[in-house]
């Protein structure tokens, strides 16, 4: 009995790569549309993207305050963990959000370009990235402020960014693709967003509620557990304040790149040359 695969079947599982390939070969246009992206926005501006800075800082620095004040947490404690969770839920959120409307917002190049559709995510990607680094500014700032005690283990925030960025492209193309066929989605991907940012761990201390005298309290907020972003958060912002590795956000994170991936990859060979269509 013939094992092989079908013509049509291995044509398309071909082309699906090829796009991959062929929108990274072209990470010169990518890379210069994504800058140009950040330029347009600050274009008269007298401080340009510093305003993505300053916005962020002066957000996660008044939350800071007020929940230090309601937690009874020591501000040198309360503000780097919510500065840190800002600055990865902002390039996660931005991956999300922007995904969502990732070819519906190109519809004019996606018609008019001859080009693979994944270009459109890569330059998604490397904005998030230009603006996550722009937000790295205030972290260094924050360690002249609030000193943390760092290690050598700085470093497992490099690894962990790059899980971000690999997580980030295949929601990009999964979102990007249902979206365009179903436009009522990008409206409940934005609430559910919003909702998630609320019941993640960004300006409340995970650890502090587990360990919570209240047995009620405690058990509540092991719920967090399965929420898939806690584990994205803390495997860079553990990192980023020194704080020790756990292993579990780790295996996590690994099990929803290869599913998620597997999973936009199917999609990507059955959908990707109806997109142009869609859009």
């Amino acid at each position: 009995m013939s094992t092989a695969v079908p013509r049509s079947d291995s044509r398309s599982w071909s082309r699906t790569f090829d796009d991959l390939a062929g929108g990274w070969a072209q990470r010169q246009l990518w890379g210069h549309l994504g800058w140009q992206d950040i330029k347009q926005r600050y274009r008269r501006s007298v401080l340009g993207p510093i305003w993505i800075t300053i916005s962020m800082a002066v957000t996660a620095i008044a939350l800071g305050i007020l929940y230090a004040g309601l937690f009874g947490n020591d501000l040198a404690v309360q503000l780097p963990y919510i500065l840190v969770g800002f600055i990865v839920w902002g390039f996660i959120s931005g991956c999300i959000l922007e995904g969502a409307d990732v070819f519906i917002a190109n519809e004019g190049l996606i018609k008019h370009l001859p080009s693979p559709l994944t270009v459109h995510v890569y330059r998604l990607i490397w904005r998030q990235t230009l603006l996550f680094a722009h937000n790295m500014i205030v972290y260094a700032v924050m360690l002249v402020v609030f000193p943390q005690p760092l290690t050598w283990t700085v470093l497992a925030a490099l690894p962990a960014f790059a899980l971000l960025m690999a997580n980030g492209s295949w929601v990009a193309l999964l979102l990007g693709v249902v979206t365009t066929r179903f436009r009522d989605l990008t409206p409940i991907t934005q609430s559910i967003v919003q909702l998630m940012f609320f019941l993640t761990p960004i300006v409340w201390i995970y650890e502090d509620l587990v360990n919570s005298p209240n047995t009620a309290i405690a058990e509540r907020a092991r719920l967090a557990e399965f929420n898939p972003f806690l584990h994205f958060v803390e495997i860079i912002r553990r990192p980023l304040l020194g704080e020790d590795q756990h292993l579990r956000h780790w295996i996590v994170v690994l099990v929803i790149t290869v599913v998620g991936w597997s999973l936009t990859l199917f999609v990507m060979r059955r959908y990707r040359s109806r997109v142009s269509y869609w859009v």
